[in-house]
């Protein structure tokens, strides 16, 4: 598994609702969070990939330009190789294959 996070600011409730429907059925993608720094003036949105192909097809040349113009700035990508998820509430460890 593999995980990005792309980070931007000046971010609103109104966008993420009208853009978390687009991440919806996305070939590979796992998961999706939006998480808001305390002071309101970043966003992070966080993806769980199957793997670094998938998350890479996926944030191509033309996603950082949608996201740069809706966003007022080029989002910053950051990356891990995420070897274990721990699903507390299931009581259950998803490793990576």
């Amino acid at each position: 598994m593999h995980t990005t996070s792309r980070h931007i600011q000046r971010p609103t409730d109104r966008d993420i609702n009208a853009t978390a429907q687009n991440y919806e059925g996305i070939p590979g993608l796992i998961r999706k969070y939006y998480g808001i720094t305390p002071d309101g003036r970043s966003l992070a949105g966080i993806y769980l990939w199957e793997s670094v192909s998938a998350a890479n097809a996926f944030h191509t040349a033309d996603w950082v330009a949608m996201a740069t113009k809706r966003w007022a700035v080029t989002p910053q990508r950051q990356d891990w190789e995420t070897p274990m998820v721990v699903e507390s509430a299931e009581r259950r460890l998803v490793a990576a294959q």
